[in-house]
């Protein structure tokens, strides 16, 4: 019976030293969503959109860091944040909060497109897409729909 007690407590005693970690496996980066609320598609030159934005995380990271960028394929136009910072096209710029407003304002009367890239520390990226038609005065749009 000592035997057996003896064999038991050293194979517990090497399965404690074999199992145990010292080091900890903490997670630094997460998936991550963007979503927005409803954004007009028809705006006039000079008009400007509000694009109101809410960044999920799907778990949280202490120094996570998230970057902004946007690239406009189509028509011509200004983005700013909300604190009134003009973005520049293939810039990144940091995000400093999970909910944040964008304004694009229009300066053509053709079809725009713009195309927002939200990225985080780890190279996760998620991308926005967002067009443009221009509506003449009379209440029609010019460009494709």
């Amino acid at each position: 019976m000592k035997k057996i007690l003896f064999i038991t407590a050293a194979l517990f005693c090497i399965l404690s030293v074999v199992s145990c970690n010292d080091k900890l496996d903490i997670q630094q980066d997460y998936d991550f969503t963007v979503t927005t609320l409803p954004v007009q598609t028809k705006i006039q030159k000079g008009e400007t959109a509000e694009i109101r934005c809410q960044l999920i995380r799907t778990g949280y990271w202490k120094d996570a860091k998230y970057t902004i960028r946007y690239f406009q394929p189509d028509g011509k136009g200004v983005l700013k944040l909300e604190d009134g910072t003009v973005l520049s096209p293939n810039d990144a710029y940091p995000l400093t909060k999970d909910t944040f407003r964008l304004y694009y304002t229009s300066a053509t009367t053709e079809l725009q497109v713009i195309d927002i890239y939200i990225e985080d520390n780890s190279g996760k990226t998620v991308q926005l897409t967002f067009p443009f038609n221009n509506v003449t005065e009379k209440g029609g749009s010019v460009g494709t729909e």
